[in-house]
C-alpha cells in the first residue's frame, strides 16, 4: 500500500519574509545618475520634488514621454 504524504503546514503570512522591493530614489538623487545624464533636462521636469521612483518608473516615464513626442500636431 502507498504511504500517504504528508502536507507541509501553511507558513502564517506574519512568518513569511516580505518582498523585497526595489529602491526608489528622489529627483534630486535620480538628476545625478550617469545613466540619466542625456535626459536630465527632461527629468527636471518631469520628475516631482518629494516623490520617490524606482530606476523602472523613470525608464517608463522617459518613454512615455518620448512615444508622445511623435505624436504632437
Amino acid at each position: 500500500m502507498a504511504a500517504a504524504k504528508k502536507n507541509k503546514p501553511v507558513e502564517d503570512a506574519e512568518n513569511c519574509s516580505p518582498a523585497t522591493s526595489p529602491p526608489q530614489f528622489t529627483k534630486q538623487s535620480i538628476l545625478t545618475f550617469d545613466k540619466y545624464a542625456a535626459r536630465r533636462d527632461l527629468l527636471s521636469v518631469l520628475l516631482k520634488d518629494g516623490k520617490g521612483y524606482t530606476e523602472k518608473q523613470v525608464d517608463e516615464l522617459i518613454s512615455s514621454f518620448m512615444s508622445k513626442k511623435g505624436k504632437v500636431k
